[in-house]
C-alpha cells in the first residue's frame, strides 16, 4: 500500500496558518481599538474579509493552473515520445 505524501511539512503548514491567524486578530485588535465610527470600522473589516478570500481563491487558481501545465506538458511529452517511436 502506497503511503500519501504531502507537499508540504507540518511545520510549513503551521507557519501558513498560523501567520494567517495571526494577522486576523492583528487585524481586529487595530479595528477594536480603532476611533472612528462603526460604519468606517465596518469599511476596514469589509475589505480585510475581501483581501483575504481572494488571495486564498487566487493562490488556488495560481496552484491549479501550475498543476494543469505540468500535467499537459507531461501528456505531450508522452505523445512525442509514442510518435519518434
Amino acid at each position: 500500500m502506497k503511503k500519501k505524501a504531502y507537499r508540504n511539512t507540518p511545520a510549513f503548514v503551521m507557519l501558513a496558518w498560523g501567520s494567517f491567524l495571526f494577522f486576523v486578530v492583528l487585524i481586529l485588535v487595530g479595528l477594536y481599538t480603532l476611533k472612528e465610527p462603526l460604519m468606517v470600522k465596518g469599511y476596514y473589516l469589509m475589505g480585510s474579509v475581501g483581501l483575504i478570500s481572494s488571495s486564498f481563491t487566487l493562490s488556488k487558481v495560481i496552484r491549479d493552473n501550475q498543476e494543469d501545465e505540468e500535467r499537459y506538458n507531461k501528456m505531450f511529452r508522452v505523445q512525442d515520445d509514442v510518435e519518434d517511436l
